[in-house]
Parts: C-alpha cells; sequence; structure tokens
C-alpha cells in the first residue's frame, strides 16, 4: 500500500537551520523495517503543498501506527508542519482488479 500525505511546512520550520531541520526530520521518520519513506519537494511548482511524503506500507494497521507516531513528533506537535491531505492508494490497483475477474 502507498500512501502520499501532503503536507505544507510552517513559517516555523523554515525558520530553523537546515541542520535542525534535517535533525528534527531524521528524528521524526519511521525507521521501521517494512515502512519505506520517500520524500518529494514541491513548493516550487504548487501552492497547495510544499513536500509530498510518500509512504510505503504492507496494512493499514501499519499505517495507522506510522501517522500516529509521527502525530507524537514535533513535525505536528510543534507544529512545523500542517497536514493537508491523505491519499491512500495501491499500486496498480485496476490491474488486479481485473485479473481477480478472470479468476472469479
Amino acid at each position: 500500500m502507498s500512501v502520499f500525505l501532503l503536507v505544507q511546512a510552517r513559517p516555523s520550520w523554515l525558520a530553523l537551520s537546515r541542520e535542525d531541520r534535517r535533525t528534527l526530520g531524521a528524528q521524526a521518520m519511521p525507521t521501521v523495517a517494512e515502512v519505506h519513506v520517500r520524500q518529494f519537494d514541491c513548493e516550487a511548482f504548487s501552492a497547495f503543498c510544499s513536500d509530498i511524503w510518500m509512504l510505503s506500507v504492507p496494512s493499514p494497521r501499519r499505517l495507522h501506527a506510522v501517522i500516529e507516531r509521527l502525530r507524537d513528533t514535533p513535525l505536528f506537535a510543534e507544529p512545523y508542519f500542517d497536514l493537508v491531505a491523505i491519499l491512500p492508494s495501491i499500486e496498480n490497483g485496476w490491474q488486479s482488479y481485473e485479473e481477480s475477474l478472470r479468476h472469479a
């Protein structure tokens, strides 16, 4: 399962030094073996959100745990970011669905 978190950096985040941002970001990001995080910078291209974090998680339950953990970090508790949207998705889901129809 891939989940896209659209987030908006707050001025308080941008006021931090780049070193402090790296440290806080590294402390906040999930380090669970079965959860993978990719980060995309988009503020130069969109006013809707500044960043997109793509999480690959094995299940909705794991996603829930990751989101709860993130909410407890300074990224959202301070807050340094606003959560704009959570977009869960299944890569090539339509293909899996069509395949299931052939075997039904």
